[in-house]
Formats: structure tokens, sequence, C-alpha cells
């Protein structure tokens, strides 16, 4: 008979104090005392849609008959009206703001909403029906402090430029809001001095999954706004596996925003047959574009089985199986620190100006197992120098249903040298890149990225990689409620000596969605990807919805010295529905049915497949100076 396995220690206290917390919510008060607010309406036109009025009349007059349609059509379409802000795209904050800069903050009053039946827009909006009113008794409101940490301003300052929008866009950017407003009471301003309203909207944060099947059990909680507080928790625990592993273990701790000092800190366990990871993690990023100091320090331990791509065979069982896995074992520490120099400038009304940033990181990686043309305990010196410009633009209907998303739009140009003080070889590094931003609302959203690193040994230069990158999005189009937007983003990565030549794939995220290639690898790659979005105006269960078709081209080498175009292209094309519930943290779900002419594993046959994925497949380029960074080949 088969023993029963024993929870590890570490698992089951991670477990409980997750549990804890989220009995804690349900026990806690759900509301806050908060100011007395001076009286704010912000009353936004509704949706002008004569047609889909109609359209929504028809099915609840379907939804009222008793029959097996019009139960259904109750059961899943929500008829309650949904005030949305108008068209937001091309919106920049500060010149709306500029009589104010300089003035003294007097006031700063807090409106926080619940996740449900309230609105951003209409603050008069409430709850109208009893799961509302249960999901936000459940939920604990984020707490006053935490909102007011994040923003860059407080009573008794002098309104710097850009720190109206600054703080809503680091509003916007948590986890725990699903958007923000950060807005100046006029009619209680005066000449030297003003009052800030600031409105913000939660996200319902506790959220869990599971599975169940004849191998194992998976049971994964979340709890993305820990008592109101901000930190973060997550665990996953899977357990019933056969043999060599009978558990895996995966859980965080995240705490965003330290005592108002922008340092985020988390610690990371996981343990799995395949990866282990123990880490500790401190960052603070250039958080707005006129932040002067950045750094970070993280330690951690690593175990994972690293395919060997070194060893080239062939073996009657397929590309798999001649492609060894070698044990690692390693332990990293990381440290960073960087400032940024505002450039001087004589025109008064430019609040964003660039800035020239310079930046210096030690990293010692040791490795106590595992070898390979690419792998050796190390000691990495490295600088980068570089220009950064950003400006941020709003937009909708980008990756959220409707919700206020921040664009990047500007320049970043870095540099980066340093030196690899290696067990085996002592060399030189050099990378450059390039990047750049730009939004129209006639014209769309254009980035466009180009990065070089290589090393320099004995007087040539090895273990390159030239990649680039470009991401374009069209306009919103309307007709009347009916939205959509098309997408285009292209990716190349080239080798250039190395000997990894096994190393890149086109598989999932990394070229074309829902494909599988059996294990197909080679050293340089183009991928072209296409995806339209059209965003229905009806809700189920409380879900947005949107149709989506992709079309997805990649191109693959495996010969050091060729042009990935001249091979044949590995294709997909598919169709499908995309999920989200913008007051829920769950992530967007799609179900999509792909096409795919070509199969590797199927002897280049054509194959049909239903698949489901949650990850966001693109994403924007923030266009920030990050720590110096060695260029990766993926």
């Amino acid at each position: 008979m088969k023993t029963a396995q024993r929870i590890p220690a570490h698992a089951r206290l991670l477990f409980l104090l997750a549990m804890a917390g989220w009995l804690t919510c349900f026990c806690a008060q759900a509301q806050e005392v908060s100011p007395v607010k001076p009286p704010i309406l912000i009353t936004p036109p509704l949706e002008d849609t004569t047609d889909n009025k109609q359209f929504l009349q028809s099915l609840k007059r379907i939804s009222q008959k008793k029959t097996l349609i019009g139960r259904a059509v109750k059961a899943l379409v929500v008829f309650k009206p949904r005030r949305i802000e108008g068209p937001v795209e091309n919106t920049l904050l500060p010149p709306a703001h500029a009589q104010h800069n300089y003035k003294v903050v007097r006031n700063i009053y807090f409106k926080r909403l619940d996740a449900f039946g309230y609105s951003i827009n209409d603050t008069l909006a409430m709850p109208d029906n009893r799961l509302e009113r249960l999901g936000n008794a459940l939920h604990m409101r984020t707490k006053q402090n935490l909102l007011r940490n994040q923003i860059l301003f407080r009573e008794g300052d002098l309104l710097e430029p850009l720190a109206l929008s600054e703080s809503e866009r680091l509003l916007r950017q948590t986890d725990y809001l699903l958007d923000a407003r950060v807005l100046v009471n006029d009619s209680t301003s005066t000449r030297d001095s003003v009052d800030i309203v600031i409105i913000t909207k939660d996200v319902f944060s506790i959220s869990g999954s599971g599975s169940a099947s004849t191998s194992s059990t998976r049971i994964a909680l979340r709890d993305i706004n820990f008592m109101g507080i901000g930190h973060q928790i997550r665990t996953n625990y899977r357990f019933g596996l056969s043999e060599p592993q009978p558990w895996q273990f995966t859980g965080s701790y995240f705490i965003q925003n330290i005592s108002r000092s922008f340092i985020s800190a988390e610690l990371i366990y996981q343990n799995t047959h395949y990866y282990k990871q123990q880490s500790l993690h401190f960052k603070r990023d250039f958080y707005t574009t006129n932040t002067k100091y950045a750094g970070g320090a993280s330690a951690g331990w690593y175990q994972t089985l690293q395919p060997d791509y070194y060893e080239q065979g062939e073996e009657e069982e397929g590309p798999d199986d001649f492609i060894r896995h070698i044990p690692l074992d390693y332990n990293i520490q990381d440290f960073w620190i960087g400032r940024a120099f505002r450039l001087k400038s004589y025109d008064l009304a430019q609040d964003n100006t660039g800035q020239f940033i310079t930046a210096a990181r030690f990293m010692n990686i040791e490795y106590t197992q595992g070898a390979g043309p690419t792998i050796q305990s190390a000691r990495l010196y490295l600088s980068a120098y570089g220009y950064s410009f950003r400006r941020y633009y709003k937009d909708q209907y980008l990756f959220g249903f409707g919700r206020t998303e921040d664009i990047p739009a500007g320049n970043l140009l870095a540099l980066t040298t340093g030196f690899e003080d290696g067990a085996l070889k002592n060399r030189l590094y050099l990378g450059i890149k390039g990047a750049f931003g730009k939004y129209q609302p006639n014209f769309g959203y254009l980035y466009g990225g180009l990065e070089y690193g290589s090393y320099r040994h004995k007087n040539s230069w090895e273990q390159g990689v030239l990649t680039s990158e470009a991401l374009y999005f069209t306009p919103l189009y309307r007709l009347r409620n009916w939205r959509w937007r098309h997408f285009l983003w292209n990716r190349t990565s080239i080798g250039m000596r190395r000997p990894d030549l096994f190393a890149l794939d086109i598989d999932q995220e990394d070229g074309i969605r829902g494909f599988n290639s059996g294990g197909v690898r080679g050293y340089r790659k183009f991928v072209l990807n296409y995806e339209t979005n059209f965003f229905l105006p009806l809700t189920l269960l409380g879900f947005r919805l949107a149709i989506i078709g992709f079309a997805d081209l990649a191109w693959l080498t495996s010969v050091e010295n060729k042009s990935p175009l001249k091979e044949k292209p590995y294709t997909g094309f598919g169709l499908g529905l995309r999920f989200r519930n913008e007051f829920l943290t769950f992530n967007t779900i799609q179900v999509l049915v792909g096409y795919y002419p070509r199969m590797p594993q199927l002897d280049g046959r054509q194959d049909f497949k239903l698949f489901q994925t949650t990850r966001q497949y693109y994403d924007f380029n923030d266009l920030r100076f990050t720590q110096p960074l060695i260029s990766e080949f993926r």
C-alpha cells in the first residue's frame, strides 16, 4: 500500500499564513473613517448607443420568458446600465494642471471605492444586488496610509510639476487598484493653495484555483492586498505526484514601497523536481521620470536541470533524446546602484526633460555543480551610461476592457561595459541598446528597439547576440459601442559565435501561440505576430468579452551563418474568446482554436488544437533605464 506523503513544514507554514490572512479579511471591518470630503461629482456621458440599447432590450425581453433560452440569457447576461469614461487617448495630465504648479497643497482627500458596484467615473453609483454587496463585505478596502505612501506630495508641500500625473500613474500601476484619479478641486482652490482629491477603486484581491486528476492534485491561493496593506502572498502546492518527487511547492511574499521609500522586497521559495529556488530581493527602480536614485540587492540559491545544447548528435528516438539535461547548482549575489541627472532646461514650460543616467553593478555567480562552454563561476563588474526621456499617455482597450491604461512614449539609449573575472577565463563585455516609443491618437502606437551584446576574449568577439523588437497597435476603431483594434509584433534574435547553437525556440510565448515544436530549436529566428481584438458590449457573469483572431509566423535556423528567412516558416492561425472581469485579480482568460499547417512532431502534417491561456501575450516596454544587463539570447 502506498504511504501518504507528509506535507513539508515550510509548505504548511506558508499555507497557514495565507489562510490566516484571508480569515482576518473576512472578519475585519470593511470601512475606515476618512476626513469629511468636499462635494465632488463626476458625471460622464452615458454610452451613446441607440442600436445597442435596442439589442439589450431584446435580450431583456427574451430573459423574461420562462423558456430554456430565456433562463440561460437571464443567468448569463447582466443588464445593469454601465457608465464608462469617454475617449482618453492622447491625454497628458501636466498641461491641464500647469496653473497649479508650486501652489501649497492644503488638504488631500481620499475616496476609496470597493471592488463591486462602484464606478470611478460616477462616484454616486452604488451596489444594487446581494452578490456585489457580499463581495465587498469579503474584501478589505485598501488602507488610506498605503495610498498616501504611493503619491509624491504631502500636505504643506509645494506642488511640483508632474506630481499629479505621476502619482495617478503610480497608483494605477499597483496590482491592488483597478483605476485611480488624482484631481484638483477647483471650487476650493485659491491663488496660492490647492485641495487634492484622490479617487481609487480596488480589485477583489483574494483568489484561488485548484485541479485534481488521477496523477496529482493542485491547490493555489493568492492575496495581492493582504489585510488592505498591499502585501502580496502567493502559494501553489501540488501533491500526489509519482517519483522522483511526490510534491511541488511555490510560494512568495512581496512588499511594495516600504515606508514610502519606493523600495520593494520579495521572498521566493520554489521546490519542484526540475527547479529549486530560495531567494530574497530588494529593488528600487527609476519609478518616475524625475527619480534621482535607484538600486537593488538580491541573494539566491538555485538548482535546475538545464538542457545541454552543446552536445550534437542524432538518435533514432528524436531530437529531444540527444539533448541531455545536466544538473546545475549555483548561488548568486547581485548588487547595483544608479544615479540620474536631470538635464538643464531653459524652457520653464518644459516639465519633462530627459535624464542622463549612470549605474554600476556587481554580480557574483558560483557554480557548485554543472559545467559547459557558457557556464563558469565568475565575478561580473558592469557599468552603464544612458539617456532616457519618458512621458505617458492614457488610452483604453489595449490589455483591459475599458479601464485607463498608461502608454509609455519617449527614447532610451544605453551603453554597457564590463569585465568578467571567471574561473575558466577572463573577458570584457560590451553592450548597446536603443529604443523609442511614439503615440498619436490618429496613428496608434509604435515601439522599436535594437540591442547588441558580446564578450571580448583573446582579441575576438564571442557569445554575441543581436536582437530587435517592433510593436505597433492601431487606433481604437469605434462603431457606436463596438470597438476593435489590431496589433502587429516582430521579434528577431541572431546568435553570433555562440556554442549554444540550439538555445532558441518558437513555442508559445517565444513564437507561435499554442504551438508545440517537439523540441525543434535553432540559432537564429524571426517571429511575426498579428492579432485583432473585437470588444463586445456584453457582460457575462461580470466578465467582459472580446473576439480575437491571430496569425503567427516564425522562421528558425540551426545553421550559424544562415539567415532564418531562408528556411520554410512555421505558421499558426486561430480564433477565440477573451474573458476578463476587471474587478477581480484573475488573469485574462483566453480560449482559442488554432490551426497549424506544419507540425514537426507530426512529420510536417497539419493539426488543430483547442487550448486555454491566461498569460498576456505582449506588453509595453516601459523605456525605463534599468540595472546594467547582459543581452539575453532567447
